[in-house]
This record gives C-alpha cells, structure tokens and sequence, in this order.
C-alpha cells in the first residue's frame, strides 16, 4: 500500500464488534490514527471531533445508516473520501449511494486485496485533488464563512452571531480584500450614517474579532476595515 497513506487518519464504522475489531487491526497497521464506531450517531461526532480524511462504513447500522451519515456528512464536506460496505447490490441503493460522491462501493464479503485497491484510490484522490466549494470560503484554522446560509462554521459548528454581526460578516465577504469604510458598513447595517453609530461599530467588530481567527478583520486606518483571503 503507498506510503502516502500513513499522512492521513481515518473511521471505520461497523456495529458487528467482531468485524470491526478484525478491520481496525487491519488498518492500524497501515493509519496512524484509527478511529471506530458501532453506529451512524457516534461516527458523525467522531468526524466532526477528529476530522479523519477517509471513511469506511457499512451501510446497515443503526441511528443513521450508512447512506444518511454520508448525505449528512456530505452536506458540510465533500472532500472527505468515502469507502461504502454493504451486502445489497440493488440498483436503488446504487443509484442513492452515487450522489454521495463515493470513492469505492464494496460488497461484502470484502478481501484485503480489494480493501487495499480501494483506499490506495481514496490516498490517490486526496493527494492529487483538490475539493473546494464555491459556496464557502475557507478562513483560517478550519473557520469557514457559507455564503448560502451567511453562516460562521468552526470545525463543523456553527458560531452564534448577532443579527448585525451576521450583516457585517456578509458585506466583508461580499467584498473580500476590499476596504470598506467606516460610512459604508454603516449605512449597509443601519440604513443611516450617525457618528454615534462609529463607536457601535467598533463594539461589533471587537466582538467579531473573538469569534474568528487572528487578524482575519483588519484595520485600515483612518478610513475602516477589509478582510484579506
């Protein structure tokens, strides 16, 4: 198996303890970090805690199955690789688990040989592709900004914003690496220019500053703010 694999971390879901165990001690030969879980609930708290690059999951376990922990998964993060066990091979959940941007659909029994081909695949495409979405922009330190739901995402948790902090927010990346100034952000959150409204104004962007990364508002003196990406 390619050396490139011993870069990244990765879950296996299973809820047969017995297949499980017998695959983690399989893959820790070869993965630095492996994590498992037994059902869909406690693999969606495991990815959004540990991030891991790939996953293996078996299509029949209990809470979510393995096709709805990838469609949730899926809604925040298509970078991630996705190995699909399962014993079925009708077409509806062909068809289905297709949309989940798969990078192997296996069916059981699955030998090592086949395991092998199937993550050396997964190691190919995150070593030689790139995934980005149009609708978020990537700041620092696994911050995201989503343009669709003008949300703050942190390691896959939204960030509670105040009504105008979440206004801010878009009209800084509505117009990234462009200096708004001070009579622009405020007449676009309060609708009017008042010089009290400066002092306000400041108050929000502190506050903003402890909910992002450093340095991602910054000042340009005398005239507003930007923010750079």
């Amino acid at each position: 198996m390619s050396d490139e694999i011993k870069k990244f971390d990765i879950l296996f879901v299973e809820d047969e303890k017995a297949i499980r165990d017998n695959y983690v001690r399989f893959l820790k030969r070869y993965f630095a970090n492996v994590y498992e879980a037994e059902d869909g609930e406690i693999a969606y708290k495991i990815y959004q805690e540990k991030k891991p690059q790939i996953l293996i999951v078996d299509l029949n376990i209990p809470k979510l199955n393995g096709l709805e922990l990838l469609a949730k998964i899926r809604k925040i993060d298509h970078s991630v690789k996705a190995i699909m066990l399962t014993a079925h091979t009708e077409s509806k959940y062909l068809l289905e688990a297709t949309s989940l941007k798969l990078t192997k659909y296996l069916v059981k029994p699955v030998n090592r040989d086949t395991l092998k081909s199937a993550l050396n695949l997964a190691i190919s495409e995150l070593s030689n592709f790139e995934v980005i979405s149009k609708n978020l922009i990537s700041l620092k330190n696994g911050y995201l900004w989503d343009l669709n739901n003008s949300e703050l995402i942190n390691n896959n948790v939204s960030i509670l914003l105040t009504n105008k902090e979440r206004k801010i927010l878009c009209l800084f990346f509505k117009n990234i690496n462009k200096t708004l100034s001070y009579d622009e952000i405020i007449m676009d959150v309060w609708y009017d220019y008042e010089e009290d409204k400066i002092d306000a104004l400041k108050t929000i962007i502190k506050n903003l500053r402890k909910k992002l990364p450093k340095d991602t508002i910054q000042n340009v003196f005398a005239v507003g703010y930007k923010v750079e990406n």
